[in-house]
């Protein structure tokens, strides 16, 4: 029952406006007649103008955040609010004389949108989804200034609607087809997503995309100007409130926006890596922690020790940024093995350790739902696969084995050997040192075993780190909630 009780909100969020326009339909006395071409025209507008800026803001936000659904949601965002800007600057009567503008745009705005709800629903390793993320950067204004010279275009030649009638039989009932399609497409996904996150944007994705369904069918069935066509107009503001507050609450943080500008002028290791972890990317490290009890402090220190591997070796600034986010939550997948095994104080068993092995593929099932990228998601499934194929899931070896997975085993193992277990004492850092480099060509890349060991001999304060700055779990919360 529990399971069904997700959809009761959604439900309801299809059936209330659907069957007040329904209602108005069937009682044409409640269904007043409103021409007001000019307040609709600074109705359409003005939130279209305004939701286009935020939209645009997200898109930044989604490149900084390495993070492929956020950009894909400001694609929407962008395409909703841009071709509805457009059905707005046609008003008929305002500007332009009567045409089919106006419901061409509208519909395109809805069907655009939809699209790029649905890209954001689709796993990371999608191969749509991986072509298309080579080129993130360029997404937002690529798009973004399509859409406004394609707009222009149509106001200088409102003719040109003509030629693609989407407003029209039979072209509208593919349209409503398409969109239907992929609206519960995208609603189903974000849904299973959120039944094990419960990440408020997701929430918000499902609702957005509820409404923008029923305003297709209130386009294509509705008579203009009466008060059942502006219900859509609504719904259509709606869905871009409801979406604007899912990415505050998941994204948009005053110390995250603060740690994103100082870092952009400190060298900091620890504010580094505060500066490229969302709020989003806290909880599930909350979580995990809370689940699993040994990696208090554990991710974060993994995470610090990795960048300075990956400085050491001369990666890329965003394969840096991988190396911090994939640090956090590389063993997020722990939070779906059983507590009993999870903290077992001694020794666990043949079956017990076949369980524990499952939590990086579940960790990368879980994370690329979240619109994590692929060098994320490789550090998430790959940080425990060993130089010479030993390792766990894929038995992969040698260069096979993703880089940035690579340098985070080398520093997921020295924090394992260096803190202190249930069942053992914390190793000094020469024990640890000695065994990871006795592990070269076998557990670990050399080269990385090497880029670890000068940076220690160069700076003995990276090792003394764990003990110096996050001596306990009540600090090591405060780094990560602050």
């Amino acid at each position: 029952m529990q399971k069904f009780s997700y959809w009761f909100g959604p439900c309801i969020a299809i059936m209330v406006p659907f069957f007040l326009f329904i209602l108005l339909k069937i009682k044409p006395s409640l269904d007043l007649k409103i021409s007001i071409p000019i307040e609709h025209f600074y109705i359409v507008s003005i939130v279209a103008i305004l939701s286009t800026i935020i939209s645009l803001a997200v898109g930044v936000s989604g490149s900084k955040l390495r993070n492929i659904n956020v950009t894909f949601l400001s694609l929407a965002f962008i395409s909703l609010t841009e071709i509805f800007a457009l059905h707005g600057l046609s008003t008929p009567g305002f500007i332009l004389d009567s045409s089919h503008l106006p419901g061409v745009a509208a519909q395109l705005s809805i069907l655009f949108a939809v699209f790029w709800l649905w890209l954001s629903s689709l796993p990371s390793d999608h191969p749509m989804v991986l072509y298309i993320s080579r080129f993130q950067k360029l997404l937002v204004p690529v798009w973004t200034i399509f859409l406004v010279g394609l707009g222009a275009l149509a106001m200088m030649f409102p003719h040109l609607a003509n030629i693609i009638p989407v407003d029209r039989d039979p072209l509208k009932w593919l349209i409503t087809v398409i969109v239907i399609f992929l609206s519960l497409n995208a609603i189903f996904r974000y849904m299973y997503s959120y039944r094990f996150t419960r990440l408020p944007l997701q929430l918000s994705i499902i609702y957005s995309t509820c409404w923008l369904m029923v305003s297709q069918f209130i386009i294509i069935l509705g008579e203009v100007w009466r008060l059942s066509w502006w219900l859509y107009h609504f719904l259509l503001l709606f869905s871009m409130i409801m979406m604007l507050i899912g990415l505050i609450r998941q994204y948009a943080s005053k110390s995250s926006v603060t740690m994103a500008v100082k870092s952009l002028f400190h060298t900091n290791p620890v504010e580094r890596i505060e500066a490229c972890i969302s709020p989003s990317i806290k909880a599930l490290v909350v979580a995990t922690e809370a689940k699993d009890e040994y990696t208090a402090g554990h991710n974060f220190r993994v995470a610090l020790f990795a960048i300075k591997i990956g400085e050491e070796l001369g990666v890329t600034p965003d394969h840096l940024r991988a190396l911090a986010q994939g640090g956090v939550v590389h063993d997020v997948g722990k939070i779906q093995v059983p507590d009993q095994i999870l903290n077992k104080p001694g020794k666990l068993t043949q079956e017990e350790r076949a369980i524990i092995e499952l939590h990086s593929v579940a960790g990368y099932e879980m994370c690329k739902r979240l619109g994590f990228m692929k060098e994320e998601l490789d550090i998430i499934r790959h940080h425990h696969e060993k130089w010479d194929g030993s390792g766990y899931p894929d038995r992969i070896k040698g260069e096979q084995i993703p880089l940035l997975a690579r340098i985070l085993s080398v520093a997921d193992v020295y924090d394992a050997l260096t803190s202190s277990r249930s069942y053992r004492n914390a190793w000094t850092n020469e024990e640890a040192m000695s065994l990871i480099e006795e592990g070269k060509n076998s557990h670990f890349d050399p080269k990385c075993v090497d880029a670890w060991v000068r940076v220690c001999e160069r700076d003995p304060e990276v090792y003394l780190y764990p003990s110096k700055i996050v001596v306990n779990e009540e600090e090591n919360h405060s780094v990560l909630q602050s």
